[in-house]
């Protein structure tokens, strides 16, 4: 498909969820239409298929162009890569393999892409989130520094992630890159990162140190405990969330090992930044002891809280200098200090997942170019 550069190509999107199907359409970076919602079924095969294509058809139908591709998250196991859906929690009625995109592509003659909903939070806030933002308040504050790679987190009813390199999606071979869930649980090696990092760690480790609030405490709750807005226990809740500060800097600082980018942090739990960025901070920027009795540091990098403008503007300075090229009077800018920065989502994750489905369809057409 050829598209010229100055076309607004439109591309259909989807929120799906266990319980409902959101459909929109999104073009030159904004939605364009209502979302139009249908319940998903997810307990009956057949009319949740037939809920999907009504819901894009009926998206159609408002639209004064077709649409160059249909782009969106859904639920995994998955084999994204061909459109085929495995055996999903939420979603039972997709049990064996459901070549959903295959189906898409069929009945509306146009290509479709699938991905997770934390590769297309990663994508969002790399094409036109977290990541421009950044690069453009470094050449604002005069930084010679720019930033290519992002890796991103989620943080809401479980811990999701994503990376994008030079503006690609990084998937894998099996299409199941960045599944940080699963990295090894930094409080309990037996178990996953997950059952610290995820809105159920807050509330469990509210309880376990002491906290009370009923069954149905929420996130939010210890929230509102912890800064004093309402009755319980004060320190308790300010504790549960320095532990899933301290146990997402550290899951957080086995995939910045591997990547060295910036890093962005979205979902539910993000609004409460004040209460455990410090704590992810500090693991970030920590040290392991050595056989010696020294330290070295647990990053090569140093990690900065672009949230915070004092140290966005040590980020932004580094070690910048002139040095002289060898045998020659040419000097050339040098900056030593190895450095990367965590911040808050600037999109929000929905529209993150939106913008990040729109944009991987179109740099898969060939329709923009890397940014």
């Amino acid at each position: 498909m050829t598209l010229k550069q100055t076309d607004n190509p439109i591309v259909m999107t989807l929120d799906a969820g266990g319980t409902n199907l959101v459909f929109s359409a999104v073009s030159n970076q904004q939605e364009i239409v209502e979302p139009y919602v249908l319940p998903a079924h997810g307990h009956d095969l057949d009319k949740c298929l037939r809920n999907i294509i009504n819901g894009f058809e009926a998206i159609v139908s408002k639209l004064k162009e077709k649409p160059v591709a249909i782009s969106f998250a859904f639920p995994g196991p998955a084999d994204y890569a061909n459109g085929i859906i495995g055996d999903l929690g939420n979603l039972p009625g997709f049990r064996g393999g459901v070549a959903l995109g295959p189906m898409l592509e069929d009945r509306f003659g146009m290509p479709v892409f699938i991905n997770n909903d934390g590769d297309l939070f990663a994508y969002g806030e790399a094409m036109f989130g977290l990541l421009p933002y950044v690069n453009h308040k470094l050449k604002e504050q005069g930084s010679i520094k720019q930033f290519h790679n992002l890796a991103a987190f989620t943080l809401g009813t479980g811990f999701g992630g994503g990376l994008v390199c030079n503006g690609q999606l990084f998937r894998g071979d099996n299409g199941v890159a960045a599944e940080v869930w699963l990295l090894r649980n930094p409080m309990d090696e037996s178990i996953n990162a997950e059952e610290s990092i995820s809105a159920r760690a807050i509330t469990g480790e509210y309880k376990n140190l002491g906290g009370n609030g009923g069954g149905d405490l929420t996130p939010r709750d210890v929230y509102d405990i912890a800064k004093g807005l309402k009755k319980g226990n004060q320190q308790a809740a300010l504790d549960s969330f320095t532990r899933f500060g301290r146990a997402l800097g550290m899951a957080v600082a086995e995939v910045a090992t591997l990547t060295d980018s910036l890093i962005a942090i979205g979902g539910g739990l993000a609004s409460a930044q004040d209460l455990f960025f410090p704590a992810m901070i500090s693991e970030l920027n920590g040290s392991f002891a050595t056989p010696s009795g020294d330290t070295i540091p647990r990053l090569i990098m140093k990690v900065h809280n672009l949230d915070n403008d004092e140290d966005f503007s040590r980020f932004a300075q580094g070690q910048s200098s002139t040095i002289q090229v060898p045998y020659s009077s040419r000097q050339i800018e040098y900056d030593p200090a190895k450095r990367i920065g965590v911040g808050v989502s600037r999109l929000g994750a929905s529209k993150a997942i939106s913008l990040g489905a729109y944009a991987y369809a179109l740099n898969e057409l060939g329709v923009i170019k890397n940014q």
